[in-house]
């Protein structure tokens, strides 16, 4: 459902302490460059694909995922995105979408124009390298999930991906007290680490024993991050404040 939404001056992403927002003069040209909002309900999707969108989208509220279906039904989850992460340009600007994002919880976005991306780039530099901030970003979290599968054992790569998850919660606003309130499926904790249903469910209960994690069906929590780094082998801080466009 697209609506005008409610003014870029008083955007909700405005009080998240871990993202700084544009300058007031950059806001009001956010405010008249953007399309409006749409609210998106958990299990719709937002891309499809093989679809060529109509719009790209900053998240304001809600957590989405980015699934990539093979011919033969197998899906892989390639990456979760929260408030103020930037979607549509995963793929090239000028081709079908290469995957589906998906809403995970009830979520609002801020909607942009596709045909329209490059007057942003031409108009406002300053945006246009915060957008390529973003996208390195999340190239470097794509590689840290890419070690996971390729290096990481299974109690490793479940305590890296949890570590992931709760961090962008906290850093977000979404995790109150460290703990992040989300429906992850063991399916899905599978579809995303490569294991399967049962070696997945034998991994959550060892971190939990372990105390390194705690993951249930509706929330995810990480008692001690800093000791789940060091046991998921995290090198050094992957988090810091982001832009948002």
């Amino acid at each position: 459902m697209l609506n005008g939404g409610q003014p870029c001056l008083a955007c909700p992403l405005a009080d998240c302490e871990a993202l700084h927002q544009p300058p007031a003069d950059v806001r009001q040209w956010i405010a008249a460059f953007r399309h409006g909002e749409m609210r998106f309900t958990r299990g719709e999707q937002v891309f499809a694909q093989g679809t060529r969108p109509t719009f790209l989208y900053t998240v304001l509220s809600g957590v989405l995922m980015r699934t990539r279906l093979l011919e033969d039904g197998r899906r892989q989850i390639i990456n979760f995105m929260f408030p103020g992460d930037f979607l549509g340009l995963q793929a090239a600007l000028d081709a079908e979408m290469s995957h589906t994002v998906e809403a995970l919880t009830n979520a609002t976005l801020c909607t942009f124009v596709r045909e329209k991306f490059f007057d942003l780039v031409a108009q406002q530099p300053r945006l246009s390298f915060d957008l390529t901030w973003l996208a390195a970003h999340e190239e470097a979290a794509l590689e840290e999930h890419l070690v996971s599968l390729g290096q990481r054992n299974a109690r490793e790569r479940m305590a890296a991906l949890a570590v992931f998850l709760v961090q962008r919660g906290i850093d977000t606003g979404i995790a109150p007290g460290g703990v992040l309130t989300l429906t992850i499926t063991q399916g899905q904790i599978a579809d995303m680490l490569g294991l399967s249903l049962v070696h997945t469910n034998r991994t959550l209960q060892t971190l939990r024993r372990m105390g390194l994690v705690d993951w249930t069906l509706s929330t995810i929590s990480v008692p001690d991050i800093a000791a789940a780094k060091a046991y998921a082998k995290i090198d050094g801080s992957t988090f810091s404040s982001r832009p948002y466009i």
